[in-house]
Protein backbone atom coordinates (compact mmCIF):
# COMPACT_ATOMS: atom_id res chain seq x y z
CA UNK A 1 0.00 0.00 0.00
CA UNK A 2 1.34 3.45 -1.00
CA UNK A 3 2.58 5.79 1.83
CA UNK A 4 -0.84 8.30 2.73
CA UNK A 5 0.02 11.41 4.30
CA UNK A 6 -2.13 12.05 7.41
CA UNK A 7 -3.10 15.55 6.62
CA UNK A 8 -6.55 16.48 6.18
CA UNK A 9 -7.25 18.55 3.62
CA UNK A 10 -10.84 19.86 3.73
CA UNK A 11 -13.64 21.96 2.81
CA UNK A 12 -14.14 20.97 -0.77
CA UNK A 13 -17.57 18.91 -1.33
CA UNK A 14 -17.78 16.68 -4.67
CA UNK A 15 -20.39 15.65 -7.01
CA UNK A 16 -19.92 12.55 -9.13
CA UNK A 17 -21.01 10.18 -11.60
CA UNK A 18 -19.87 7.00 -11.93
CA UNK A 19 -20.47 5.00 -14.98
CA UNK A 20 -20.32 1.36 -15.84
CA UNK A 21 -17.27 -0.08 -17.81
CA UNK A 22 -19.67 -0.27 -21.01
CA UNK A 23 -19.55 3.30 -21.69
CA UNK A 24 -16.24 3.75 -22.02
CA UNK A 25 -14.43 2.66 -25.68
CA UNK A 26 -11.80 0.98 -26.06
CA UNK A 27 -8.77 1.06 -25.07
CA UNK A 28 -10.12 3.11 -22.04
CA UNK A 29 -12.27 0.47 -21.39
CA UNK A 30 -9.69 -1.50 -20.83
CA UNK A 31 -7.61 0.17 -19.00
CA UNK A 32 -10.57 1.00 -16.04
CA UNK A 33 -10.97 -2.96 -16.06
CA UNK A 34 -7.39 -3.48 -15.42
CA UNK A 35 -7.47 0.15 -12.67
CA UNK A 36 -10.46 -1.42 -10.96
CA UNK A 37 -8.85 -4.78 -10.15
CA UNK A 38 -5.52 -2.87 -8.17
CA UNK A 39 -5.81 -2.66 -4.28
CA UNK A 40 -3.67 0.57 -3.64
CA UNK A 41 -6.42 2.98 -5.70
CA UNK A 42 -5.80 6.13 -3.84
CA UNK A 43 -8.57 8.18 -2.22
CA UNK A 44 -10.28 12.02 -3.02
CA UNK A 45 -7.32 13.18 -0.36
CA UNK A 46 -4.96 12.16 -2.56
CA UNK A 47 -6.53 13.59 -5.12
CA UNK A 48 -6.90 16.98 -3.64
CA UNK A 49 -3.01 16.89 -2.12
CA UNK A 50 -1.90 16.41 -5.90
CA UNK A 51 -3.58 19.28 -6.77
CA UNK A 52 -2.64 21.71 -3.72
CA UNK A 53 1.21 20.07 -4.60
CA UNK A 54 1.10 21.46 -8.05
CA UNK A 55 0.35 24.70 -6.25
CA UNK A 56 3.28 25.16 -4.16
CA UNK A 57 5.90 26.00 -6.58
CA UNK A 58 6.76 28.86 -7.68
CA UNK A 59 5.80 29.67 -9.64
CA UNK A 60 2.68 27.53 -9.47
CA UNK A 61 1.37 24.88 -11.55
CA UNK A 62 -2.49 25.62 -11.91
CA UNK A 63 -3.01 22.52 -14.45
CA UNK A 64 -1.25 19.50 -14.40
CA UNK A 65 1.19 18.78 -17.38
CA UNK A 66 -0.60 15.71 -17.96
CA UNK A 67 -4.06 13.91 -17.29
CA UNK A 68 -4.79 12.06 -14.28
CA UNK A 69 -5.06 8.13 -15.07
CA UNK A 70 -6.74 7.71 -11.62
CA UNK A 71 -10.39 6.85 -10.86
CA UNK A 72 -12.94 6.23 -8.45
CA UNK A 73 -14.10 2.95 -8.59
CA UNK A 74 -17.82 1.28 -7.06
CA UNK A 75 -19.43 -2.12 -7.35
CA UNK A 76 -22.90 -0.88 -8.42
CA UNK A 77 -24.93 -4.39 -7.90
CA UNK A 78 -22.23 -6.57 -9.42
CA UNK A 79 -21.51 -3.67 -12.17
CA UNK A 80 -18.24 -2.09 -12.00
CA UNK A 81 -18.65 1.68 -12.02
CA UNK A 82 -15.76 4.06 -12.61
CA UNK A 83 -15.48 7.98 -12.09
CA UNK A 84 -12.52 9.46 -13.94
CA UNK A 85 -10.42 12.03 -11.94
CA UNK A 86 -9.50 13.83 -15.04
CA UNK A 87 -7.87 16.31 -12.91
CA UNK A 88 -6.40 18.48 -15.90
CA UNK A 89 -9.77 18.95 -17.42
CA UNK A 90 -10.95 20.21 -13.94
CA UNK A 91 -8.10 22.33 -13.70
CA UNK A 92 -9.09 24.48 -16.72
CA UNK A 93 -12.34 25.10 -15.75
CA UNK A 94 -11.85 25.36 -12.31
CA UNK A 95 -9.78 28.45 -13.25
CA UNK A 96 -12.24 29.70 -15.02
CA UNK A 97 -14.49 29.73 -11.70
CA UNK A 98 -11.93 31.43 -10.15
CA UNK A 99 -11.54 34.91 -12.75
CA UNK A 100 -15.33 34.95 -11.22
CA UNK A 101 -14.63 34.45 -7.71
CA UNK A 102 -11.53 36.58 -6.72
CA UNK A 103 -10.69 40.27 -7.29
CA UNK A 104 -8.17 41.24 -9.92
CA UNK A 105 -5.50 41.99 -7.44
CA UNK A 106 -5.83 39.14 -5.34
CA UNK A 107 -6.04 36.36 -8.65
CA UNK A 108 -2.78 38.07 -10.13
CA UNK A 109 -1.18 37.66 -6.92
CA UNK A 110 -2.31 34.31 -6.49
CA UNK A 111 -1.68 33.22 -10.49
CA UNK A 112 -0.05 35.50 -12.58
CA UNK A 113 -1.46 36.76 -15.55
CA UNK A 114 0.79 35.00 -17.80
CA UNK A 115 0.23 31.77 -15.97
CA UNK A 116 -3.41 32.26 -17.25
CA UNK A 117 -2.94 33.25 -20.48
CA UNK A 118 -0.93 30.20 -21.36
CA UNK A 119 -3.34 27.88 -19.57
CA UNK A 120 -5.92 29.29 -21.59
CA UNK A 121 -4.55 28.56 -24.82
CA UNK A 122 -3.40 25.25 -23.66
CA UNK A 123 -7.01 24.76 -23.17
CA UNK A 124 -8.46 25.83 -26.37
CA UNK A 125 -6.27 24.09 -27.99
CA UNK A 126 -6.72 21.12 -26.53
CA UNK A 127 -10.70 21.60 -26.32
CA UNK A 128 -10.58 21.92 -30.32
CA UNK A 129 -9.21 17.99 -30.35
CA UNK A 130 -11.32 16.76 -27.41
CA UNK A 131 -14.82 18.94 -28.24
CA UNK A 132 -17.01 16.23 -26.64
CA UNK A 133 -15.32 16.33 -23.11
CA UNK A 134 -16.88 16.73 -19.75
CA UNK A 135 -15.43 16.22 -16.22
CA UNK A 136 -17.22 13.29 -14.10
CA UNK A 137 -16.70 15.44 -10.87
CA UNK A 138 -17.67 18.75 -10.52
CA UNK A 139 -16.25 20.30 -7.03
CA UNK A 140 -17.39 22.94 -4.28
CA UNK A 141 -15.89 24.77 -1.66
CA UNK A 142 -17.49 25.87 2.03
CA UNK A 143 -20.46 24.67 0.80
CA UNK A 144 -22.55 22.16 -0.89
CA UNK A 145 -24.67 23.69 -3.83
CA UNK A 146 -28.70 23.70 -3.07
CA UNK A 147 -29.31 22.89 -6.58
CA UNK A 148 -27.21 19.16 -5.72
CA UNK A 149 -29.12 18.55 -2.80
CA UNK A 150 -32.15 18.38 -5.53
CA UNK A 151 -30.94 15.09 -7.15
CA UNK A 152 -30.89 12.57 -4.01
CA UNK A 153 -33.43 11.90 -0.80
CA UNK A 154 -32.97 11.95 2.55
CA UNK A 155 -33.53 7.71 2.17
CA UNK A 156 -30.25 7.82 0.38
CA UNK A 157 -28.35 9.71 3.23
CA UNK A 158 -24.94 7.48 4.56
CA UNK A 159 -23.60 8.87 7.37
CA UNK A 160 -20.34 7.39 9.67
CA UNK A 161 -19.42 8.92 12.67
CA UNK A 162 -15.95 7.31 11.65
CA UNK A 163 -15.08 7.06 15.58
CA UNK A 164 -13.23 3.50 14.74
CA UNK A 165 -9.35 3.32 14.19
CA UNK A 166 -9.31 6.92 13.36
CA UNK A 167 -11.20 7.17 10.42
CA UNK A 168 -12.61 10.14 9.14
CA UNK A 169 -16.50 10.98 9.16
CA UNK A 170 -18.27 10.66 6.06
CA UNK A 171 -21.79 11.95 5.32
CA UNK A 172 -22.59 11.23 1.37
CA UNK A 173 -25.72 10.44 -0.70
CA UNK A 174 -25.80 8.19 -3.88
CA UNK A 175 -28.87 7.60 -6.23
CA UNK A 176 -29.31 6.22 -9.45
CA UNK A 177 -28.81 8.53 -12.59
CA UNK A 178 -32.58 7.98 -13.32
CA UNK A 179 -34.05 8.75 -10.60
CA UNK A 180 -31.56 12.03 -9.96
CA UNK A 181 -32.66 13.05 -13.77
CA UNK A 182 -35.99 12.44 -12.07
CA UNK A 183 -35.79 14.39 -9.88
CA UNK A 184 -34.10 17.78 -11.66
CA UNK A 185 -37.41 17.65 -14.15
CA UNK A 186 -39.50 17.59 -11.03
CA UNK A 187 -37.67 20.38 -9.59
CA UNK A 188 -37.58 22.40 -12.65
CA UNK A 189 -41.25 22.12 -12.90
CA UNK A 190 -42.18 23.37 -9.57
CA UNK A 191 -39.30 26.01 -9.71
CA UNK A 192 -40.58 27.57 -12.98
CA UNK A 193 -44.15 27.51 -11.82
CA UNK A 194 -43.75 29.57 -8.55
CA UNK A 195 -40.79 31.93 -9.79
CA UNK A 196 -39.69 33.52 -13.17
CA UNK A 197 -36.29 32.99 -12.64
CA UNK A 198 -33.50 32.54 -10.59
CA UNK A 199 -29.96 31.14 -9.56
CA UNK A 200 -31.79 27.95 -8.03
CA UNK A 201 -33.33 27.54 -11.34
CA UNK A 202 -30.08 28.18 -13.52
CA UNK A 203 -28.05 25.94 -11.23
CA UNK A 204 -30.71 23.15 -11.72
CA UNK A 205 -30.51 23.32 -15.29
CA UNK A 206 -26.68 23.26 -15.43
CA UNK A 207 -26.41 20.47 -13.70
CA UNK A 208 -29.41 18.55 -15.68
CA UNK A 209 -27.65 19.04 -18.51
CA UNK A 210 -24.93 17.54 -17.27
CA UNK A 211 -26.37 14.24 -16.06
CA UNK A 212 -27.58 13.88 -19.85
CA UNK A 213 -24.10 13.48 -20.69
CA UNK A 214 -23.37 10.07 -18.88
CA UNK A 215 -25.17 6.55 -19.51
CA UNK A 216 -28.02 6.46 -18.10
CA UNK A 217 -26.98 3.29 -15.51
CA UNK A 218 -24.91 5.67 -13.79
CA UNK A 219 -24.35 5.81 -10.73
CA UNK A 220 -24.80 9.87 -8.87
CA UNK A 221 -22.81 10.49 -5.77
CA UNK A 222 -22.90 13.97 -3.22
CA UNK A 223 -20.34 13.75 -0.88
CA UNK A 224 -19.43 16.20 1.68
CA UNK A 225 -16.03 15.33 1.11
CA UNK A 226 -13.59 17.22 3.27
CA UNK A 227 -16.35 19.28 4.56
CA UNK A 228 -16.63 17.29 6.90
CA UNK A 229 -13.66 18.39 9.17
CA UNK A 230 -15.25 21.77 9.56
CA UNK A 231 -18.39 20.88 10.95
CA UNK A 232 -19.26 19.73 14.51
CA UNK A 233 -20.32 16.28 14.45
CA UNK A 234 -23.55 17.13 15.83
CA UNK A 235 -23.86 19.02 13.00
CA UNK A 236 -23.32 16.66 10.62
CA UNK A 237 -25.57 13.62 12.67
CA UNK A 238 -28.39 16.14 12.45
CA UNK A 239 -27.92 17.73 8.78
CA UNK A 240 -30.34 16.61 6.43
CA UNK A 241 -30.15 19.09 3.56
CA UNK A 242 -31.86 16.99 1.41
CA UNK A 243 -34.96 16.47 3.10
CA UNK A 244 -35.03 20.26 3.57
CA UNK A 245 -34.78 20.82 0.04
CA UNK A 246 -37.61 17.91 -0.98
CA UNK A 247 -39.72 19.46 1.17
CA UNK A 248 -39.60 22.93 0.02
CA UNK A 249 -40.12 21.81 -3.20
CA UNK A 250 -43.31 19.90 -2.18
CA UNK A 251 -44.85 23.19 -0.85
CA UNK A 252 -43.91 25.05 -3.91
CA UNK A 253 -45.54 22.49 -6.15
CA UNK A 254 -48.56 22.53 -3.85
CA UNK A 255 -48.21 26.43 -3.71
CA UNK A 256 -47.54 26.84 0.21
CA UNK A 257 -45.20 29.80 0.22
CA UNK A 258 -45.20 29.48 3.92
CA UNK A 259 -43.65 25.97 4.19
CA UNK A 260 -41.36 26.29 1.45
CA UNK A 261 -39.70 29.58 2.94
CA UNK A 262 -39.77 27.75 6.26
CA UNK A 263 -37.53 24.71 4.75
CA UNK A 264 -35.49 27.07 3.14
CA UNK A 265 -34.82 28.58 6.25
CA UNK A 266 -33.62 25.48 7.87
CA UNK A 267 -30.99 25.54 5.16
CA UNK A 268 -29.96 28.85 5.85
CA UNK A 269 -29.74 28.79 9.15
CA UNK A 270 -27.75 25.19 8.93
CA UNK A 271 -24.86 26.19 6.91
CA UNK A 272 -24.60 29.69 8.43
CA UNK A 273 -21.83 28.54 10.86
CA UNK A 274 -19.84 27.15 7.36
CA UNK A 275 -20.11 30.45 5.83
CA UNK A 276 -18.57 32.49 9.33
CA UNK A 277 -16.01 29.75 8.63
CA UNK A 278 -15.40 30.79 5.12
CA UNK A 279 -15.30 34.52 6.21
CA UNK A 280 -13.23 34.16 8.95
CA UNK A 281 -10.54 32.07 6.45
Amino acid sequence: MPKVSSVIVPYATYLRVYEPLAAFPEPERGHWARYARRTDRPSYQDELRRALADLAPTPPVPVPVHESEDAFVLDVDGVVCVCPWRTRLRGWLALEDLSEELPPPVLDAVLPPVLRRQAAQDYERWLAINPDARPWIRTATWQVPINWFVLVSDEEREYDKGASAGSPPVLRYRTPMVQARRRVARGLRALKEAMDEGPLIDGLVDVGRWLEEFHPRSLVELDYGGLVHALPAGALEDDHSAADVAEGIAALRRGDGTAAGAAYGRLVERWRSVRDLRSAN
